[in-house]
């Protein structure tokens, strides 16, 4: 099913109140009924299907919602001065914080902001709420990450009674009241257009964008803003005479791709507003990893092995309780000077033990120690299938299977506590996790 981009546009107001969801005339600036100033308003309004939600500032907005007194405070998530900023509310990025940025610079722009370390449990049960009301509204939902999602609700006016711009902005409004968070919204005739509606309008906001307007409005931003053109791509587009989406927007589809093969006919289409994707439901996670900052740059292996055990059962543990495995495991090392250094190796079979996640990712880290010292590492697994392990290529993977579900098994009836590898007992060196 693929989102109406305005031919052919369904009746329904072009006009309306998102908080008593009143039909008001386009050129309104108030609501006739109840004073509020924030309408949604767009020609189109009523053809538009395909939605890009973004919960705002996710994990910031979790902290306020759960401690009041934050409210008016600059937050932010993340771990010590090594770390890394895993979300800043809005305050704080007044200060110019950002996520992924250092601590020691977030907090160097930043000084009184309050420090709260990731509680990946919490945000991961408010996502799900939030997931659970989306899928209430249609059966095609795409989830992006924990705290957004892609939805289509191309045919369900009937259903609602509603054009899918009211629907929206009632989930809006339902989710602040209910779990207590803001989402923004972004509505438009496809994936790339919402997505960049949903951000016109942050926080608390509600942006309509159709595709006659997109070519104007993408025009002077450069190549990079492109989903999909990252570093060196741009590099190649700069190279070859195209530094903005206009540059694109002039060429010819078929020069473009005699130059850039496929990806020409991509880049044509979507610095013109056309997207075909159709939204795809219930992925799932790509990858389940789990990494952690140092305290202090470790260069010595049997430190790092002694971590990496750790991550191992981390990753296993999430892989079990979702009752998925996967076919690829990843190792993730960032240097002091922060270079990153991602190793990845495929198995016969897919597993979810924490004995073979970290065999391979040992073997990994083995050709990587050089005297360099890392101040970040992690360990994922990714080609993700649903089902527990087939570790039984051999006997020694059948009986390290067995042995790991037993241990598992204790560890239900004792506590995490009861069973402790041998290699874990001098505990961890990190000062943050994060998972993703």
């Amino acid at each position: 099913m693929r989102a109406n981009c305005g031919m052919g546009a369904p009746v329904g107001p072009r006009c309306f109140c998102r908080d008593c969801l009143g039909d008001l005339d386009i050129k309104a600036r108030r609501c006739g009924e109840c004073g509020s100033p924030r309408l949604v308003r767009h020609p189109s309004l009523p053809a538009l299907a395909m939605a890009h939600i973004d919960c705002d500032a996710f994990y910031a907005t979790v902290e306020k919602r759960d401690n009041p007194e934050l409210a008016d405070k600059p937050v932010i998530i993340g771990g010590g001065k090594r770390g890394v900023v895993s979300a800043a509310c809005y305050i704080s990025r007044t200060f110019g914080v950002r996520s992924a940025m250092p601590m020691f610079k977030a907090l160097a722009l930043c000084p009184a902001a309050i420090v709260i370390r990731p509680d990946m449990a919490k945000y991961v049960r408010v996502g799900r709420e939030v997931r659970h009301a989306m899928q209430t509204l249609t059966p095609l939902v795409e989830p992006l990450s924990i705290d957004e999602a892609f939805l289509d609700l191309s045919g369900t006016q009937r259903v609602h009674g509603m054009i899918p711009a009211k629907v929206l902005a009632r989930f809006a409004r339902d989710v602040e009241r209910d779990i207590g968070i803001t989402v923004s919204v972004g509505l438009s005739c496809n994936k790339f257009l919402a997505k960049i509606a949903s951000d016109l309008d942050k926080p608390r906001g509600f942006a309509a964008l159709d595709q006659a307007e997109a070519r104007e409005m993408l025009a002077d931003r450069p190549v990079g803003f492109i989903y999909g053109v990252g570093p060196a791509t741009q590099e190649k587009l700069l190279q070859r005479g195209f530094r903005t989406i206009a540059d694109l927007q002039r060429a010819d589809e078929v020069d473009l791709m005699k130059q850039f093969a496929s990806e020409g006919r991509r880049l044509w289409r979507l610095a013109r507003g056309i997207d075909d994707r159709l939204v795809v439901p219930d992925r799932g996670a790509k990858t389940i990893s789990n990494e952690t900052t140092f305290d202090n740059d470790i260069r010595d292996f049997a430190t790092l092995e002694r971590t990496l055990w750790r991550l191992s059962e981390k990753v296993s543990s999430r892989l079990k309780s979702s009752n998925l495995s996967g076919l690829t495991i990843t190792l993730k090392l960032k240097t002091a000077d922060f270079r990153q250094r991602t190793r990845s190796q495929s198995i016969q079979a897919p597993t979810q033990l924490a004995a073979k996640i970290f065999a391979v990712s040992r073997e990994l880290l083995a050709k990587e120690i050089d005297g360099t010292a890392f101040r970040l590492m992690g360990t994922g697994v990714s080609a993700l299938r649903a089902g527990s392990q087939a570790d039984d290529t051999d006997m020694l993977d059948r009986r390290s299977a067995h042995a790991e579900r037993a241990m598992d098994d204790l560890r239900k009836k004792f506590g995490n506590a009861a069973v402790i590898r041998g290699i874990a007992y001098k505990g961890p060196v990190g000062d943050e996790e994060e998972e993703e």
